[in-house]
């Protein structure tokens, strides 16, 4: 498996941030690392993580988090398996 890292922009946290949980909870078993701030004065958040995984499940976790309105998803491989 490859090493991903991902980044989430979530507009109207207090709204969407919920379900962005919800989608990182179920895949929680490939997350090896997280880091998540918010901007308290326009009520935006940003998450970084670092995935482990496959192409096809990084698409798809990708697809799922971007059909989250506000939310917008960009990823990265870092390193391929060998």
């Amino acid at each position: 498996m490859n090493i991903y890292i991902m980044g989430i922009s979530v507009g109207k946290r207090s709204e969407f941030g919920p379900k962005v949980q919800e989608v990182l909870t179920k895949h929680g078993d490939q997350i090896i690392a997280r880091f998540g701030i918010h901007d308290s004065q326009n009520g935006s958040g940003l998450i970084t993580l670092n995935v482990r995984g496959k192409e096809k499940f990084m698409e798809e976790l990708a697809e799922e988090l971007g059909a989250i309105p506000t939310v917008t998803v960009k990823y990265m491989n870092l390193k391929e398996s060998f």
